[in-house]
């Protein structure tokens, strides 16, 4: 009996110590992930975060979780980036508006304004992939229950599926991408191609494409589906300047893809801009044409001579305080991405007078 007992003690300590050191297989990266977490601002709330990851994430694994809809989209990215571990996070909503530009050096700029009404804090995330690009990209953490990122164990593992809900991002070779909100019904695509969600389109483009037309081939090769119940279309540049936004035409019953070179993007479907008024909803096609006006008055005023304060002048002009009622509303970060030298600047809800410098070849602030 006494054999008994001891055998089956034994047995479950092995178990008991297989099982840790699995976790610490699994979590030993992770660990180093959450390490580098750092307060960059100092608010009294709503800051502005960094952090680089370590872990060797797979996006293609997420992808081929089968994602249908927002739950399964939420359970690939948790499986993913918390194995084993009970979290909960919401699938982001996307305002803003967003433009390119060349200035007087040549270096091509792509400003991007993030508008949502829920105050956010904001993680710039530093990714150096095993197969794909180092970029840099920006996270909203109310979206996953972590605006206080550094306070506690629980918003720190949280922290760890920023690769997955990036709002925009810039890469090594000069690639930029923004996501913005439409009012369409929600794409959701069923042609037999993999499915890919909104936000983990931009970790696709950002890990994997070298100019905007590979990114706009890499996006064919899925089908989308819109999360979070709404509808989407994504600003993509690249260090050429070749800037161009593709939408799911709205119009298609299939919700065929059209990549359409232009400017400035707010969120109304450019393919119908013609339709598009400003001050006002306009059914599917989308509204802030008021924005996009904003931008373009400013570019026609200063044709010829645009540098990086003629692209704030531009965010600044189409920035938006909090509006009841309304998702698109309340600007949570601002930010110009050099596209040339790998750059980028950062302002945070509006306070135009911080800038955060960060250097995407060094991954550095400056100071």
């Amino acid at each position: 009996m006494k054999k008994a007992i001891k055998w089956t003690l034994v047995s479950i300590l092995a178990l008991l110590i297989a099982a840790i050191i699995t976790f610490v297989c699994i979590y030993f990266t992770r660990l180093q992930t959450i390490s580098t977490i750092e307060k960059i601002t100092n608010y009294n709330e709503y800051n502005l975060y960094r952090m680089d990851i370590k872990y060797d994430y797979s996006l293609d694994n997420v992808i081929n979780y089968g994602i249908d809809d927002t739950q399964s989209l939420v359970d690939a990215i948790v499986k993913e980036s918390l194995p084993l571990l009970p979290i909960h996070m919401d699938v982001p909503d996307f305002g803003c508006s967003a433009f390119s530009i060349k200035d007087t050096d040549s270096n091509v700029l792509m400003g991007r304004n993030y508008d949502f009404k829920n105050d956010s804090s904001s993680m710039l995330l530093y990714c150096t992939p095993k197969d794909g690009y180092k970029s840099v990209a920006f996270a909203a953490l109310d979206n996953i229950s972590a605006n206080a990122a550094d306070s506690n164990i629980k918003s720190k593992l949280a922290c760890l599926t920023a690769p997955f809900v990036c709002l925009d991002g810039m890469n090594e070779k000069g690639v930029s991408i923004a996501v913005l909100t439409l009012d369409s019904e929600p794409t959701h695509q069923k042609t037999g191609k993999p499915t890919i969600a909104t936000s983990l389109a931009i970790r696709l483009v950002l890990d994997k494409a070298d100019t905007t037309e590979k990114a706009i081939e890499l996006l064919k090769q899925y089908d989308m589906f819109a999360s979070a119940g709404r509808d989407y279309h994504f600003y993509i540049t690249d260090a050429s300047g070749d800037g161009r936004v593709v939408e799911y035409d709205c119009d298609s019953k299939a919700r065929e893809l059209v990549a359409t070179p232009v400017r400035t993007v707010t969120n109304f479907f450019e393919i119908y801009n013609d339709k598009v008024l400003p001050n006002q909803k306009n059914g599917n096609y989308g509204h802030g044409k008021e924005r996009y006006e904003k931008i373009e008055t400013i570019f026609n005023k200063n044709k010829g001579t645009y540098t990086t304060d003629i692209a704030w002048e531009a965010l600044k002009s189409a920035s938006q305080l909090p509006t009841e009622g309304d998702v698109t509303s309340n600007t949570q970060w601002s930010i110009v991405y050099n596209d040339t030298d790998l750059t980028a600047q950062v302002v945070i809800r509006r306070d135009w007078n911080t800038i955060t410098a960060y250097d995407l070849k060094n991954n550095a602030i400056k100071k």
